[in-house]
């Protein structure tokens, strides 16, 4: 198997930028939210479970932003694509479908 660390890249750092302008996109909406003027308690009550799943998204994305970045330092240090605990290469597939995994297959059962 041969990573194309340089596509590997260019498509992390894509995510990385798609889970930077969520992150903004969540935090101004809760710092300016624009159904905080609401009158009646039923639409108070609509918009702060509206804030808590927008913090557990936030809070989603920060984790992700987080892994994606660990894939970027692994590819600056060369171990971009090894199983944190065998050290066997990660299969392509997973990879793709999943471009900061830490472990292959057998290990991420």
């Amino acid at each position: 198997m041969s990573i194309d660390l340089k596509t590997a890249k260019q498509n992390l750092l894509k995510l990385k930028e798609e889970y930077e302008t969520r992150i903004d996109k969540i935090e101004e909406h809760i710092q300016s939210p624009q159904d905080d003027l609401n009158e009646h308690w039923e639409d108070q009550a609509i918009s702060y479970r509206q804030n808590d799943m927008r913090k557990n998204l936030m809070a989603e994305a920060r984790q992700s932003l987080i892994y994606v970045e660990n894939a970027l330092s692994r590819i600056e240090n060369g171990s971009y694509g090894e199983c944190e605990v065998c050290g066997e290469p990660i299969e392509e597939q997973r990879l793709e479908a999943l471009p900061y995994a830490t472990l292959c297959m057998q290990h991420a059962k």
